[in-house]
């Protein structure tokens, strides 16, 4: 009985222990919340305090009159001398709207900035919407300069209330927004729209406020801008929207796509936040000695973010001139079409990309002008049709010539094939008896490659053209709604990687184009070029390539314009056309094989080139010989 009563006493015991040490630690716990709560509390208080909020300044300027002197005096603690500016009847949220037949904004009293961008003759994702495109609206950018005030204070203009006053000056909409400290001593943002266009002066100036704002260092300023989707394809759309800036004295550049990107040009005369179609523009007559551009792309999962596609960021300062601010600067809101950009010669045609070098003189001298005279007077589907037959018709010529060397590398085989053979032993001796054949033929084997080199910068231009041509956008052809995007038939239930959730029609034709193309071209080349030793095959590569082509195509292209889809279809279409006819008509492999006898009966005279390839393989023959003889 004693150890059943022990073993009872000691389990109520343990019991009792277990409870205290519970209690204890719920209330450590309880304190540990209530210090944790407290530290927050604490830091959320210092956080406040340390930081002057737009809301606290708008209440208080919404609760002040003239008359009241002590929200005044609150005022002045708050402001300094730019509380004058929020006891005048503008200091209250309000807009003044400037509008032409291209666009309409709208400028906040609240920082003074564009606070609305719409473009009149531009609809968003498709042309049945009925909703506008818009660069700018529910708080997407602004643009805040911070002020350095002699009492030590940091004011951000996009905090305070300006003054608006709109005006007409030959036929001009002028509106003037002021800072002010006093009657005659402001800041002003000065923006005047010009009938039908997209362009808008922009000048920052102050006066009087010398001895208001420390003029010893610049003011620096910042542009920030979060870019709408406007594009039925998101993805597309991402990947032509990017920073592109001019600097030191006309050169061009952008800041590169990605999740974080930045650039710190010098001496910026643009920035440019291009949204593959649209672009909003400032533009500087004085360079900023200095700027840091920034990109962030917003698009982490296609499905969730399809609001916004990416965040600019610039940041830079405006120098004083004996004490005030002067800048002539322009903002420009509308298409990024290359044509209009171009007409304004300050440059602006760089923000489209139509690639660098002689693909960009391919674009900018023949495909933009050709392609241009043709969309006036006929639709856009029929344009890309005959622009592709023009240039395929231009291209003739080189094509022949690509052809026709192939036929007569064809013809030399079976004789390679015996040099080979002879001198298997000997690769130098082969390599002289070969080019020996071909100088006797008349034949050059390069001659087949250089036609082809030829042609890859104008394939290559039009990867660049048709993306950039805001021409298609919206215009549809055949099942094609819109020819700047995807031509979609079909929605799949499920997203297939680098392919998409949808299949669009004209990469499969563009596929099968060039699948066929490939299939009669390809035999002719492998047995144009007889294996080479240490060479690979070219005819298992060009087996591989028959069916690794159109798929890398139908990938690629699925999400892409379907513009650019339609003229690589065509483009097949009229080179597998051409290829027939020059092998029918212009290709004889009997009269090749006679001419090609015909001239070794000729005696030939030795080229330059030819000699000293000559002479190069005689020397490395006797180096070899030497080299035998020392063994």
């Amino acid at each position: 009985m004693e150890q059943k009563k022990f073993d009872f006493n000691s389990i109520i015991g343990f019991a009792l222990i277990f409870v205290i040490i519970l209690w204890v630690m719920y209330n450590n716990r309880q304190d540990e919340v209530k210090a944790q709560a407290k530290a927050k509390t604490e830091k959320a208080i210092e956080a406040k305090a340390k930081k002057e909020t737009t809301k606290d300044v708008a209440q208080t300027i919404t609760d002040t009159t003239v008359g009241d002197s002590v929200k005044i005096q609150k005022l002045q603690g708050k402001l300094g001398s730019f509380a004058y500016s929020a006891t005048l009847p503008s200091a209250k949220e309000a807009f003044t709207t400037l509008e032409n037949d291209k666009v309409v904004l709208k400028i906040a009293n609240k920082g003074g900035y564009i606070a609305e961008a719409t473009l009149k003759d531009f609809k968003k994702f498709d042309k049945n919407s009925k909703e506008l495109v818009a660069l700018i609206k529910n708080n997407n950018a602004y643009f805040n300069l911070q002020l350095q005030t002699k009492d030590n204070r940091v004011l951000n203009t996009k905090d305070l209330f300006f003054e608006p006053t709109l005006t007409t000056v030959d036929g001009n909409q002028v509106l003037s927004m002021k800072l002010k400290s006093s009657d005659n001593a402001f800041l002003e943002y000065k923006y005047v729209l010009k009938p039908k266009d997209y362009m808008l002066d922009f000048d920052i100036r102050t006066q009087g406020l010398n001895t208001v704002l420390n003029t010893s260092k610049p003011v620096d300023f910042q542009w920030d801008m979060k870019t709408y989707r406007n594009e039925k394809s998101i993805s597309y759309e991402n990947r032509y929207a990017e920073i592109v800036f001019e600097y030191e004295d006309g050169k061009d550049d952008f800041v590169g796509q990605g999740s974080d990107k930045e650039e710190t040009p010098d001496k910026v005369t643009y920035i440019a936040y291009k949204q593959h179609f649209f672009t909003s523009i400032l533009l500087t007559k004085t360079p900023f000695e200095k700027a840091s551009l920034k990109s962030h792309d917003l698009v982490q999962d296609e499905e969730k973010d399809t609001i916004f596609t990416k965040e600019f960021k610039t940041t830079s300062a405006l120098a004083f001139n004996n004490g005030e601010l002067d800048y002539k600067m322009n903002w420009y809101y509308g298409p990024a079409d290359y044509t209009l950009l171009n007409n304004y010669d300050r440059n602006l045609d760089e923000i489209i990309p139509l690639g660098w070098g002689i693909f960009g003189w391919i674009n900018k001298f023949i495909f933009v002008p050709l392609f241009g005279f043709l969309s006036t007077f006929m639709g856009l589907g029929i344009a890309i049709i005959v622009f592709t037959i023009l240039i395929k018709i231009a291209m003739s010529p080189i094509t022949f010539k690509s052809f026709l060397s192939q036929a007569k590398m064809k013809v030399l085989r079976p004789e390679i094939m015996e040099i080979g053979e002879k001198f298997s032993k000997d690769p130098m001796k082969k390599q002289q008896e070969t080019m020996s054949l071909y100088n006797k033929a008349g034949v050059n084997p390069m001659a087949g490659c250089i036609p082809a080199l030829i042609q890859i910068p104008f394939m290559y231009a039009s990867f660049q053209f048709f993306p950039s041509a805001i021409e298609l956008r919206q215009k549809g052809f055949l099942w094609a709604e819109d020819l700047s995007s995807f031509d979609e038939i079909a929605k799949l239930p499920f997203h297939i990687p680098v392919y998409g959730d949808h299949i669009s029609l004209f990469p499969i034709l563009a596929s099968i184009a060039i699948f066929f193309y490939m299939k009669m071209t390809s035999g002719d080349q492998a047995m144009s070029q007889p294996p080479q030793e240490g060479m690979p095959d070219m005819g298992k590569i060009m087996k591989i390539m028959i069916y690794l082509s159109p798929v890398m195509m139908l990938l690629f292209f699925n999400n892409y314009g379907s513009g650019l889809s339609l003229y690589n279809f065509i483009s097949n279409l009229i080179t597998i056309g051409i290829m027939l006819v020059i092998k029918k008509y212009f290709i004889d492999s009997d009269k090749i094989h006679a001419q090609i006898q015909e001239n070794k009966s000729k005696p030939k005279s030795e080229g330059k080139f030819q000699r000293k390839m000559r002479e190069m393989m005689e020397q490395a023959e006797e180096q070899k010989k030497l080299q035998n003889k020392k063994k």
